[in-house]
């Protein structure tokens, strides 16, 4: 059994900043927001911090369409789904039922079990659609 992660200075100070951001956000993002407020915290302490965060389930951590892994607070507990709009970064959760029958479907036609998915949906929001 893994032993739970220790509540640092640093990894609250992560915390309490990624709760604070809207979307998806870098770990360097994350890590210059928390330089511009002061704090001392480094970009590896950044990175662990967010790692463990994902791990534990406070946040959602995905890979950009660039390969960039971004992070952001967790709102729904339990596996779900983003919609997430490119321009901006605001981001929706989403429990997409279809998406995890077809999975289930997919995956038995071809003999697979224990399945696991990742579904993000990038896009632009109306705000950013209207913007353009």
């Amino acid at each position: 059994m893994q032993q739970p992660k220790r509540n640092t200075w640093q990894r609250e100070a992560v915390r309490a900043a990624l709760a604070e951001k809207r979307g998806f956000v870098s770990a360097q993002q994350l890590h210059q927001v928390l330089r511009d407020g002061g704090s001392t915290i480094g970009l590896a302490t950044v990175y662990r911090a967010l790692a463990g965060l994902a791990e534990s389930g406070e946040a959602d951590s995905l890979q950009s369409p660039e390969g960039e892994n971004l992070f952001r607070s967790c709102a729904t507990q339990g596996h779900h789904h983003h919609l997430i709009c490119r321009s901006c970064g605001d981001t929706r959760e989403l429990s997409a039922t279809v998406v995890e029958e077809w999975t289930q479907r997919v995956a038995a036609e071809h003999g697979f079990t224990d399945i696991e998915h990742v579904v993000d949906i990038f896009g632009l929001c109306e705000r950013c659609r209207a913007a353009a």
